[in-house]
């Protein structure tokens, strides 16, 4: 399978026109795996071009990629959206990264009651760029032609009015309605929200917040999955569900 690469603004070069590649990903691509000139490469930019090509020259710098084939990947619909509660140590970008690889359209952190890890203004701003760098290389890894987006760090409040507009399921060990049993009707396009507490779970006050909000609790086996995997194994189950896979 030829190497891929993403663009850092949006692609619209088309067959025989030339892209290039710059900065770290131009290092990347050159210098970590050693692209050669005539070797094939995929070129995307995260928005739905997939852009097949021949390298024409690589530097450090710069990389260019003459096109001898584009393609353009349509959104998902419905969307699959991960709301991760904040976790302690790197549980939180685990369920971020695999998430990516396995396909999720957004990513939402959501400051739980019971999180430990605990993310003020600043930390906002840098959790956020750090959560959209692991989605990023995650995507590229997964050959993704779209890349999913990180969202504003949310609140419960905030949470419950999404399930005014979309298909809000908390994943919690205690609900009667199993995952699996999902059935989304034909024509459906409303987006289709995971909802993962931290470690400790979803706080009771939460859990009727957003179930008073239209949200659906539901579980996943009889067993008690962590906060880095639970979101991952849900993605799992809606995208066969949705004939995803």
């Amino acid at each position: 399978m030829a190497l891929h690469f993403l663009l850092d603004g949006p692609a619209s070069a088309g067959p025989g026109e030339t892209v290039t590649l710059t900065g770290a990903e131009a290092h990347h691509a050159s210098s970590v795996r050693r692209v050669r000139v005539g070797e094939e490469v995929t070129v995307g930019d995260g928005r739905g071009a997939w852009l097949t090509g021949l390298v024409e020259s690589a530097a450090p710098r710069e990389v260019v990629v003459r096109v001898r084939e584009r393609t353009d990947a349509a959104q998902p619909r419905p969307r699959v959206v991960l709301v991760q509660a904040l976790a302690k140590g790197d549980r939180d970008e685990l369920a971020v990264q695999a998430a990516t690889e396995l396909g999720v359209d957004e990513i939402v952190p959501w400051q739980a009651a019971r999180s430990v890890s605990r993310w003020d203004a600043a930390k906002a701003v840098k959790g956020r760029a750090r959560w959209t760098t692991i989605v990023r290389e995650a995507a590229k890894q997964a050959h993704r032609a779209w890349v999913p987006e990180v969202a504003e760090l949310t609140t419960t409040t905030a949470l419950a009015r999404r399930a005014a507009a979309s298909l809000v399921l908390i994943l919690e060990p205690t609900a009667t309605e199993s995952l699996s049993a999902l059935a989304v009707e034909p024509g459906d396009v409303r987006d289709i929200v995971l909802v993962v507490g931290p470690e400790g779970g979803i706080a009771p006050e939460e859990l009727d917040a957003l179930a008073a909000a239209g949200a659906r609790l539901v579980r996943l086996g009889d067993t008690v999955l962590r906060t880095s995997t639970a979101g991952p194994a849900a993605l799992a189950v809606v995208s066969t569900a949705l004939a995803r896979w």
